[in-house]
């Protein structure tokens, strides 16, 4: 027998009330269905609808074994459309979010490539540092610095995110190149100023790092502090002070001299970086794209 089919006819006529009703709905005769009903009851060894000539009532059996075939149903269904979206291509409006430096400096130049691979998607992306809440503010997918909380989240971890001391050549022929960490409380320092939410803001200004002598937190000061990457390192060319900002905002800044790494024998902190989204039974087909065009692009590399 089709199981799948004999669960279908059962659920049909729990619903609609009678085998009668049932058989008219699918198209079938009603000797078709109740054959169909009696051979899933001789199947399972037990009844599923004591039936008379006026009225039909489902079992306590029955009624268990109804909720479970909606649930099996509802996955042969799912399957079914999962089937057809892989012969089907990504499409539709994806609204997601990434930090500002992050989404500057990186997925913005990479989503020329993604949306070469997938024109049919539209994508509306928010640049922010601020802390989303996907369900609330409508966004599928985001792209955080930290670890992410919450039951209802999936986090796939992306290539760490590394940070460089650097100042520019002025700024260190004026007032000196330091030598050690504590060399930094003579300096003018570029401190980032976090959100009140953000799990890297500390009461007192401070750059962790790792040198020869272990793990360290240095103290700093500086007359600025900004809420921008960006800023901090157009502060930094423009010779205010020493800066902590990602490498690969600063690479190419150092490369062309225009900024001096500072301390190199002391490696700055590498943050998490993950890409989030909502755990959900079927993910769409163009969140699917999405999520593997980013970790194939910036992944953790083995």
């Amino acid at each position: 027998m089709d199981i799948v089919k004999a669960m279908t006819l059962f659920v049909r006529v729990v619903d609609t009330g009678s085998l009668t009703a049932a058989a008219a709905e699918c198209g079938l005769s009603p000797t078709m269905v109740g054959n169909h009903l009696q051979a899933l009851e001789e199947r399972l060894g037990t009844r599923l609808i004591n039936r008379t000539t006026r009225r039909q009532n489902v079992t306590e059996f029955g009624k268990a074994y109804y909720d479970r075939c909606m649930e099996i149903l509802g996955l042969v269904e799912d399957a079914d459309a999962l089937a057809a979206e892989t012969q089907a291509s990504p499409r539709g409006r994806l609204r997601i979010t990434a930090s500002a430096t992050f989404g500057t400096e990186c997925l913005v130049p990479a989503l020329a490539e993604y949306t070469r691979r997938y024109p049919q998607v539209h994508l509306d992306l928010a640049i922010t540092d601020a802390v989303v809440d996907l369900a609330e503010d409508g966004y599928e997918a985001a792209i955080r610095l930290g670890t992410p909380h919450g039951p209802d989240l999936v986090a796939r971890p992306l290539a760490p995110y590394r940070l460089a001391i650097c100042a520019s050549p002025a700024y260190l022929a004026a007032r000196g190149v330091p030598l050690h960490p504590p060399d930094l409380a003579a300096h003018d320092c570029l401190p980032y100023t976090y959100s009140a939410r953000s799990e890297w803001r500390s009461a007192q200004a401070a750059w962790r790092m790792t040198g020869p002598e272990g793990e360290l937190s240095v103290p700093i000061s500086g007359r600025v502090q900004i809420d921008s990457a960006q800023a901090l390192r157009q502060a930094a060319l423009a010779g205010m002070g020493i800066v902590m900002l990602p490498e690969i905002m600063v690479a190419r800044d150092m490369e062309g001299g225009q900024l001096v790494r500072v301390l190199p024998a002391y490696a700055a902190p590498v943050r998490p970086l993950n890409l989030i989204y909502l755990r959900d039974r079927r993910m769409s087909l163009k969140l699917r794209s999405f999520v593997d065009f980013v970790v194939e692009r910036f992944g953790v590399i083995p």
